[in-house]
């Protein structure tokens, strides 16, 4: 019921069924098991352990969440009854007040007793009729309100309570704040924020295509079904087939962005601060305005209000003129004195409050958009203040001035976190102070590159300058002091900060009490790296020699330890399985450790104990280290590995780690089993012989295929608690991963044979399943094992796996192995060997089995990316990483079905090309003064994608040639490299040098000299490439049509760059409850309970807008889910409404081409059509195809269900010969990418089939559904009812045949006066289209009687074990039982 790419958001493309949730993060599985009840079904609700669901850029953060939560000392484990007590309690019921303004009648106003006053104030700010007043207060019977208190707190406020608004005296601050929420309402339909990136504002363009709102307050003229007036042909560049990729429309013209004018200037005047004598008279400051009608006037604002003085331009006079139009709002002022200004103001009030809130509101991050018109530059004065003063919000009006950011991050998480309110509360902060500080961190970064902050340490070259700007201490991606000589210089300076910020991630999501971590952000822009950290009270005075207590400054030679800090960092080594471990220090003396030797423990003036360079928290990724004297498995080497590296600092990534302890947790759980069973066996026959070992080398007793399952001591590796306590993959997840290094497993074409799984185990070998529970109750009671024997068995089964404990499962890895300077005590030598070994596992593991199955899970179309984002994001769930991609490429090339990941293949050529390109920009840039900044990355993009042969750069020059030479300043800002040597980049050089990039990074031939021959060789598009690197870098270009094809002029001109933005990285908290919510619910719509389902997700949306607020991309994801339920339960109007926000949220969050929104606007568009708005439904698959093209071109997948779509809707408005067009589109790309015997052909052909019959069409017609009918024939048999209704079909279509054939001989035989029987040519009804059109989206409406869900329950479970035998027969797609995500829509 809930489709295959359904609630996968696009970005997210393998999910678990239960874990549609967020794109960004939090484990699916951690949620409510405790950690013993992992292993029999992955999770404990009935779906299919399937797909790995470690998702998205926040799988740092997530993993360890739930455990903490559980080690931790909060009360999640009581399951989802105490969760769901305790939100009853907080969700008092609301009520409602009355509210009186001047001026206005009184309205009702419904509040709940949770809220504060100051929440009113801003309803009342943001109201049409009140949206002019600022300063006021409420009040309560005469008693003025506290703006902070909550309404619950406040004595004799009821049901019906009136509250007065009351204007109050202005104070400067206050004549501020409405000037400047004065200018905010006249640009609120300005998109201009949105195109230059500030203030939190992003674009939306749904509204352009559904007429406003979809609702019923929407400018819905027709209703219905009266096609007569639907257009529907699409423009041409949207048909099948079209080669052109115009830019433009990406951003269509939205005509209530026609600014209507209501005044010419407004800005602060030069007579400002008021002098003495005036301040005396109540003066606060001075305005200057020009109205509409060219009038221009001079205002005072003072505490009573705003009026007309008599000054001019050069002469002060601050008398009140005659009348003065005294007023206490500016609006109130102007409406007096300018007709225009009062017609227009209301007019825009009026179109303001009539958009959706979720087009206005801002987002917790910054979205840059990469393309943009080219807008008008008004004047604004709040604008021109804003650029020159360093605030951030209303920072100058907060009292000592900047925040202290350190002391925020800390103290908001040091708040209470005992039952659901306090973690909620807590959870907000920590939200909001993370998006306010990677806002200051993002803005002080610009100006330190920009050249705006003054150094800390002027005197020393730029490249080792340091920088604090409001409170956060910046420094720059360089190699300072040859601090990284050993490990790669810059290279590993690069990749230091990005290490780190997964450190602090991984850290920060495993949340310790008093163990605390910096907030880290890290900005790259104009061509450098920039880290921006918030400053431990008290470091800057001290030396850091004195202040680091645990860790070593010079990697290892001398190192400190700390008990405070081993008791502290021994709560994170299990979750973030890091082993504690001795080392040597300069003494050759034993010092504990229990992290890598980098990470720094800092006590802070605070008291508080800081850790930071968390760079090496994961272990290395030996595969990318070459180490003397080590050797990797034969496998690995066969494929070119170990490789070198740029830098020495690659690490695995906890995606991996985890992937990793699961699947040796799995083997452990089969040995025990094996192995108790021979105990069994054993018995009777005295003689004992089941040491592992021997099982593992000689599997003779059971079937031959357990040889996949064994592996023999020395290679099989570790894992950890993983499975009992956090996220990773599930069993079938780790099929390919069962084979240790037994290389026969992986065969010729580079596939893995599936090895064998739990259940075929069962089969194959007698009570293997009494003895896996034997062995869970063993490993669960903790090593006090009743008997020695079973004892030996676990003491086997870990050795085998190389778990550190040999009582019971227990994976961890010491990070400092292979560390240049970390040096061991002798005694450990042993445990270093296993570490060692356990490393080279973890290696080798990423490349026999998770590329493998990543490809695996593109070929059966679970993963699914649409651009370089999205495989970023597949590759980072499975734990690899994007160094990895050349090989991962080659691995495609060799797979046999090849022609079905063509365009996987083609989107990771795409990424790796443009990744190679940015980094030959990245070190481009940092050569170019900032005034030759446009014409620079103009030259460098018109050698990367124009067809130009001799592209020439235009040196800047031109506009100011100063006469003198102006002498070089010795000491330049960090952005200000003077050389010209930028313009002298060719064409050819370029693609040089990103063929050389590649073959040393990637390790991957590119044998192509210019754009053009990569164009045609690997079938990529101009355009996508342009969107990928202008994303990647920061570009933003002027949106117009380029034509990158001309031989005879480039493509982009200097006047084509309008900005350049940064590229920011931070970490994403999360909301751990409404998450735990979010998942109970999926579990249960997962099992049937639809109703209940929906209850928790909307409980869910709750507290994750009670956390993030309005807008987030998990929220994006709830939002999807229950549209989609509501859909199902017979809801269309409130599914239509749930998903018009998800599709408004993705295009603010993630952007208006994010792979998420396209799929966000086909489940909109299925929606529409349901409520019987046909044009508005086809507009939203043509934006939808548009999208798709643009960000991937035709040559996808998931084309084919949009086309299908389209010519669904298209038949159904009778355009049969455009509905064939895309239809047979479909029919083209599903053959090619599911094999012509998939069940999705036979579909296609059916829908191609239906329109020629409605044309008439018979022979074609036949032809179809005769096809349809074999498929179905051959992968169902006879007997099936789509077998049967096919064949129905076909004796239909053919009656119609020879009835038509009929009509024709006797036209012929007889001339015009034949009698004719009518033929019957039927329009297809509503509801057979949508019938359609929802088992192309993957929804099956079940009727839900008691008897029908235990079918349905028994189904799923009968399909699990399908699932797990690895025999899952393509479903059909009328299953009634498709609750999960991953129906293949067939």
């Amino acid at each position: 019921m809930v489709s295959k790419t359904d609630d996968i958001p696009a970005s997210v493309p393998n999910c678990n069924p239960v874990d549609l949730a967020d794109e960004a993060g939090d484990g699916a599985q951690d949620s409510k098991e405790t950690s013993k009840t992992r292993l029999k079904d992955s999770c404990g609700c009935g779906h299919s352990a399937d797909t790995a669901m470690v998702n998205g850029d926040g799988a740092h953060e997530r993993t360890e969440e739930a455990e903490s939560k559980q080690d931790g000392n909060s009360e999640t484990d009581g399951g989802e009854e105490s969760n769901e007590q305790e939100v009853i309690v907080i969700q008092d019921t609301g009520f409602t007040v009355k509210i009186q303004a001047p001026g206005t009648e009184p309205f009702d106003l419904q509040v709940s007793p949770q809220e504060m006053v100051q929440e009113i104030h801003q309803v009342l700010m943001d109201r049409e009729d009140t949206c002019h007043r600022t300063c006021f207060s409420l009040q309560l019977d005469g008693n003025v309100l506290d703006n902070f208190a909550e309404l619950k707190s406040i004595e004799g406020l009821q049901e019906g309570s009136l509250l007065k608004v009351v204007e109050e005296p202005y104070t400067v601050r206050e004549a501020r704040i409405h000037v400047r929420h004065i200018r905010d309402l006249l640009k609120s339909l300005d998109p201009s924020d949105a195109y230059n990136g500030v203030d939190c504002n992003s674009l939306s363009f749904l509204s352009i295509f559904t007429d406003g709102d979809l609702g019923d307050s929407g400018k819905r003229k027709k209703k219905g079904n009266e096609l007569e007036q639907i257009d529907c042909t699409p423009p041409e560049h949207i048909l099948p087939g079209s080669k052109d990729r115009p830019l433009v429309p990406l951003q269509p013209h939205n005509k209530d962005w026609k600014p209507m004018q209501c005044l010419k200037v407004l800005t602060m005047s030069g007579w400002n601060p008021p002098p003495g004598n005036r301040k005396m008279h109540g003066d606060l400051m001075y305005l200057y305005m020009v109205t509409v009608e060219e009038r221009h006037v001079s205002i005072t604002a003072s505490t009573r209000g705003f009026y007309l003085n008599q000054s001019t331009t050069y002469t002060f006079n601050p008398k009140p003129s005659n009348p003065s139009f005294l007023s206490h709002s500016l609006v109130e002022l102007l409406s007096q004195i300018s007709p225009a200004f009062k017609k227009n103001f209301t007019a825009l009030q009026k179109r303001r409050v009539q958009r959706h809130p979720f087009e206005r509101i801002a987002t917790p991050f910054q979205v840059y958009s990469w393309t943009a018109p080219q807008v008008d530059h008004a004047m604004d004065c709040v604008r021109a203040e804003d650029a020159y003063t360093s605030r951030l919000g209303y920072e100058e009006h907060i009292p000592g001035q900047t925040r202290d950011w350190n002391e925020e991050l800390q103290t908001t998480r040091e708040l209470p976190r005992k039952n659901l309110p306090e973690r909620l509360l807590r959870e907000r902060a920590i939200f909001k102070v993370h998006s306010d500080f990677a806002a200051a961190a993002t803005r002080g970064a610009m100006a330190v590159i920009d050249g705006n902050v003054m150094a800390i340490n002027p005197g020393e070259e730029t490249r080792m300058q340091m920088f604090i700007w409001n409170n956060i201490f910046f420094s720059l991606g360089f190699d300072v002091r040859d601090h990284y000589r050993e490990l790669g210089g810059d290279a590993a300076a690069h990749a230091a900060p990005t290490n780190d910020l997964n450190g602090v991630r991984a850290y920060g999501a495993v949340d310790v009490e008093g163990l605390y971590t910096l907030g880290t952000v890290v900005v790259d822009y104009r061509g450098y790296r920039v880290t921006a950290q918030s400053i431990i009270p008290g470091i800057l005075e001290r030396e850091q020699e004195q202040s680091v207590i645990y860790g070593s400054i010079d990697f290892g030679k001398t190192v400190v330890s700390h008990s405070k800090y081993l008791e502290l960092l021994e709560k994170t080594s299990r979750p973030l399985k890091v082993q504690s471990h001795n080392v040597l220090n300069e003494k050759n003396e034993t010092v504990e450790l229990c992290s890598s030797v980098e990470c720094k423990g800092i006590i802070g003036n605070d008291g508080r104990h800081y850790i930071l360079d968390l760079l090496r928290t994961f272990p290395p990724d030996l595969n990318f280290l070459p180490v003397d004297g080590e050797e990797l498995p034969l496998e690995s080497r066969r494929q070119g590995f170990p490789r070198q590296h740029r830098h020495r600092l690659a690490c695995l990534r906890q995606e991996l780690i985890e992937a990793f302890v699961e699947h040796r947790y799995l083997l452990f759980m089969k040995m025990a089993a094996l192995q108790l069973m021979q105990q069994k066996a054993n018995k009777d026959a005295k003689n004992d012989v089941p040491a592992i070992t021997e099982t593992a080398e000689t599997p003779s007793e059971s079937n031959a295929d357990t040889t996949q399952t064994q592996t023999t001591a020395s290679d099989s590796p570790s894992a950890t608690e993983v499975s009992r306590d956090s996220t990773s993959q599930t069993e079938n997840n780790s099929k390919p991963a069962t084979n240790g290094h037994l290389e026969p497993t992986v065969t010729q074409n580079g596939e893995c044979k599936s090895p064998l799984e739990g259940k075929e185990l069962e089969e194959s070998i007698p009570g293997l399943a009494q003895a896996k529970e034997l062995a869970e109750t063993l490993v669960a009671e903790d090593g006090s094992c009743i008997d020695p024997k079973s004892r030996e068995v676990v003491l086997n089964a870990c050795k085998a796996v190389g778990s550190i404990s040999n009582t019971s499962f227990d994976i961890r890895f010491n990070p400092d192995i292979f560390s240049p300077g970390v040096r061991f005590p002798d005694d450990s030598a042993d445990d270093v060997q296993k570490q060692k070994q356990l490393l080279k596992d973890a290696a080798f593991f990423l490349v026999s089995c998770q590329i493998p199955s990543l490809v695996k899970d593109c070929l059966d179309h679970s993963a699914l990316p649409m651009d370089g984002a999205t495989l970023t994001e597949s590759l980072h769930q499975r734990g690899i990483n994007v160094r990895y991609l050349g090989t991962v490429l080659e691995f495609v090339d060799k797979t046999p079905a090849k022609a079905q990941l063509e365009h996987f293949y083609r989107i990771g050529i795409g990424e790796l090309i443009t990744r190679c390109a940015k980094h030959i920009f990245k070190t481009y840039l940092q050569g170019v003064e900032l005034s030759a900044l446009s014409a620079a990355v103009s030259h460098f993009l018109n050698c990367f994608l124009s067809s130009f042969p001799d592209s020439v750069a235009h040196l800047p020059p031109d506009e100011l040639v100063s006469r003198r030479k102006s002498r070089k300043r010795r000491n330049r800002v960090p952005g200000g490299g003077d050389n010209t040597a930028w313009a002298s980049l060719t064409p050819n050089e370029l693609w040089k040098n990103i063929a050389s990039e590649a073959k040393s990074y990637y390790h991957f031939t590119i044998e192509c000299e210019s754009v053009d021959q990569v164009v045609e060789k690997y079938g990529l598009q101009k355009t996508t490439l342009l969107r990928e690197i202008s994303v990647k870098t920061g570009i933003q270009i002027l949106i117009k049509e380029y034509n990158f094809d001309s031989r005879h002029k480039p493509a982009f001109t200097e006047e084509d760059i309008l900005n350049i933005f940064p590229v920011v990285k931070h970490v994403n908290p999360k909301a751990s409850d409404a998450f735990h919510f979010f998942q109970s619910g999926q579990a249960k719509v997962q099992q049937g309970f639809l109703k209940e389902g929906c209850e928790l997700i909307n409980e869910a949306l709750n507290l994750f807008n009670n956390v993030y607020g309005a807008m987030h991309v998990e929220i994006c994801a709830c939002l999807r889910l229950l549209a989609r339920l509501n859909y199902i339960m017979g809801d269309h109007p409130e599914a239509l409404s749930n998903q018009q926000k998800a599709v408004l949220m993705s295009e603010r969050v993630l952007g208006i081409e994010h792979p998420n929104t396209i799929q966000e606007y086909m489940h909109l568009s299925l929606y529409c059509f349901a409520n019987g708005q046909l044009s508005t439904a086809l507009k939203l698959l043509y934006r939808a195809r548009y999208l798709m093209l643009l960000v991937s071109g035709e040559n996808h997948p998931e084309m084919a269900l949009l086309d299908s779509n389209i010519g669904l809707v298209l038949h159904g408005v009778m355009e049969y010969d455009l509905s064939l067009r895309f239809l047979e589109n479909a029919l083209t790309i599903n053959t090619k990418y599911h094999g012509s015997r998939s069940l999705k052909v036979a579909l296609s052909h059916h829908l191609v089939a239906r329109v020629y019959e409605s044309k008439a069409e018979f022979r074609s017609a036949l032809q179809h559904e005769k096809e349809g009918y074999t498929i179905y024939k051959n992968q169902m048999g006879e007997a099936h009812e789509k077998t049967r209704e096919s064949s129905e079909y076909l004796k239909y279509l053919t009656q119609q045949a020879v009835a038509l054939q009929r009509t024709m001989n006797e036209i012929y035989k007889n001339g015009s006066n034949a009698s004719i029987t009518p033929l019957k040519f039927t329009a297809p009804s509503m509801a057979s289209v949508l019938e359609q059109l929802n088992i192309i989206n993957g929804i099956i409406f079940i009727p839900l009687s008691q008897k029908d869900l235990e079918n349905l329950k028994a189904e799923v479970q009968r399909r699990q074990q399908l699932q797990e035998l690895g025999k899952s027969e393509e479903p059909t797609e009328d299953r009634p039982l498709e609750l999960e995500d991953k129906i293949p829509i067939d």
